[in-house]
């Protein structure tokens, strides 16, 4: 592991199921239990899929991005959350690009190397994606304050 392998947000409740995420850096993001049909905010599933679809679109975006700028670029990330016997979890997670280029030299190589970027965000880049397909253990401890 390198020096700097280590990555740590801080998750603190604001009120009641509504939680904000701290990263070392200063940054933060809230979050929590939808309530009600107005209820704009992000669910930790949300966040999920957005940390997904971020990840690989941070990845792609650097190996296409030097050729050209483009002029549409959106990633959608979508899944079944199921809870059976193994208890709630997301199934059939699918990660769509749709990713428009304009018209020129650096444009066609751009959109040449966009499904190898793609594929080698997911087989090997993408941190996200890449713990939840070879899995990793989570273990939890209790502190009492």
């Amino acid at each position: 592991m390198s020096e700097h392998s280590k990555r740590s947000v801080v998750v603190e409740r604001t009120s009641s199921g509504q939680f904000v995420a701290t990263n070392t850096r200063g940054g933060s993001i809230s979050f929590g239990m939808a309530d009600g049909d107005q209820d704009t905010g992000f669910t930790p599933v949300e966040l999920f899929l957005a940390a997904i679809g971020g990840c690989t679109a941070v990845d792609v975006d650097i190996a296409t991005g030097r050729h050209a700028e483009p002029t549409r670029f959106s990633v959608t990330v979508a899944g079944d959350k199921v809870s059976d016997d193994l208890g709630n979890r997301m199934t059939n997670l699918e990660v769509a690009f749709t990713v428009t280029f304009p018209d020129g030299e650096g444009a066609e190589r751009a959109r040449a190397i966009l499904p190898r970027a793609v594929r080698t965000s997911h087989d090997r880049l993408c941190t996200v994606s890449r713990t939840v397909e070879v899995g990793t253990p989570v273990t939890t401890t209790v502190t009492d304050a």
